[in-house]
């Protein structure tokens, strides 16, 4: 959607004032919103998804590393992309990473982050309705097998049994379709 104001560029500030009891939406780019003094609370230079993604990098990792010297090594602020050499100081700075490698070099600092914006760490889309039935059923039998873990660990073998049976169920009925 480009800008109704300029008319140039993509409106990417999008939101809606109430005044008096009457809702107006609007639907701006950045230079248009800074023109008409239009800025969201709490940002100074208007507001812009790279500076809540930066804003969102900024907390302490939670990691099981100790304190040695190979540890400090594979820090967020030392490790550094092997393919673009962009370390992750400077992608939580800038909001967006050099190259596709990025990603595997900083998995580790990356899925704290995906769970704190997303709640996970597994992306779980809109699935097609002549599909939903069959991928309802593996999402169903990853579950159960998460579960039959779970109770083998706590050594629950009657309820693991009942379990196991329902993921042979399931699996037959997803070898017939």
């Amino acid at each position: 959607m480009l800008c109704p104001e300029c008319g140039k560029r993509p409106a990417t500030i999008h939101y809606k004032k109430v005044v008096n009891g009457q809702k107006t939406e609007y639907h701006l780019c950045e230079l248009c919103a800074q023109e008409k003094g239009e800025q969201m609370p709490g940002f100074d230079h208007g507001f812009s998804f790279h500076h809540l993604l930066s804003g969102l990098l900024n907390f302490e990792p939670i990691t099981q590393m100790g304190n040695s010297q190979d540890d400090a090594n594979h820090s967020p602020q030392v490790l550094r992309c092997p393919s673009c050499g962009l370390t992750y100081n400077q992608f939580s700075k800038i909001g967006r990473f050099g190259c596709s490698d990025c990603y595997s070099t900083f998995q580790q600092w990356l899925d704290p982050l995906m769970r704190k914006v997303h709640g996970n760490t597994k992306h779980n889309g809109k699935v097609p309705e002549r599909a939903r039935g069959k991928i309802r059923m593996r999402h169903d039998l990853e579950k159960l097998k998460e579960q039959l873990h779970r109770k083998i660990h706590e050594e629950a073998f009657e309820e693991a049994a009942q379990i196991r049976d329902q993921i042979r169920a399931l699996q037959r009925q997803l070898e017939t379709e």
